[in-house]
């Protein structure tokens, strides 16, 4: 075993018992947890050793970075999540390679990925991006739509062909009423989910929590995490 698989492999176990850990405590079973990893920054060589290690879902942030990732890693069985924001003239690329795009935060963008999807023959899960630090123009600062933009975005992505409704995404804002409130940021969103799931019931995914607040998103009820520096140690500077 080279030593990368051996660090990966080492962080990875303690993750893994964060989420079981987390699960026991919140009464839920360990398979109701599906863990992303979050490998931006880092090389494709990475990302074999973690399908190695039976990590099957991926994420990633800059089109730039994924796209070749990807392609490097066609032949392994890992399904990519794309998670960051996503301007219209990146969507022909990203449609690609990722099965799931978790930052649909406004209608252009919904338009173009269906076109795309339609264009390559794909389905396209879709999340949408909830901003609980909205601001009166209904945007976050890290991107995603305010709560009261849920219902219109997520009928839109439900009737866009080649795009499918999972559910939402948010990330713990560092503003506003939920700032240092990762719990409460993360009960609002299952509450949010639950309302989505009235008109969508397939759309159960709820991706929340990173490396540092994993157990709150567990507690509040997420379905997905994405941890990234937690497994795969602290980033690079990008210059």
């Amino acid at each position: 075993m080279t030593d990368r698989k051996t660090e990966l492999a080492a962080n990875l176990a303690k993750v893994e018992e964060r989420i079981t850990a987390a699960c026991a405590a919140a009464g839920r079973r360990r398979e109701e947890v599906t863990l992303i990893v979050v490998t931006k920054t880092y090389p494709a060589s990475d990302v074999r050793i973690l399908s190695e290690l039976g990590v099957r879902h991926v994420a990633e942030n800059r089109d730039q970075d994924a796209a070749p990732k990807a392609a490097a890693c066609a032949d392994l069985p890992l399904k990519w999540h794309f998670v960051g924001q996503l301007q219209t003239n990146k969507v022909r690329s990203v449609v690609g390679y990722a099965d799931v795009v978790q930052s649909v935060d406004r209608s252009r963008l919904v338009g173009a990925l269906s076109k795309e999807a339609v264009r390559a023959g794909r389905e396209v899960g879709c999340l949408i991006q909830v901003a609980l630090d909205a601001d009166a123009s209904g945007r976050g600062e890290r991107g995603g739509v305010a709560p009261g933009g849920i219902e219109e975005l997520a009928d839109l992505v439900a009737g866009a062909p080649g795009l499918r409704i999972d559910g939402l995404m948010t990330v713990a804002p560092l503003a506003g009423e939920y700032a240092g409130r990762e719990r409460a940021a993360f009960e609002r969103l299952m509450d949010l989910s639950t309302d989505l799931r009235r008109a969508h019931p397939a759309a159960t995914m709820v991706s929340a929590g990173m490396s540092a607040d994993l157990e709150q998103a567990v507690a509040a009820g997420a379905t997905h995490v994405r941890v990234g520096t937690a497994v795969l140690g602290v980033r690079p500077r990008l210059g």
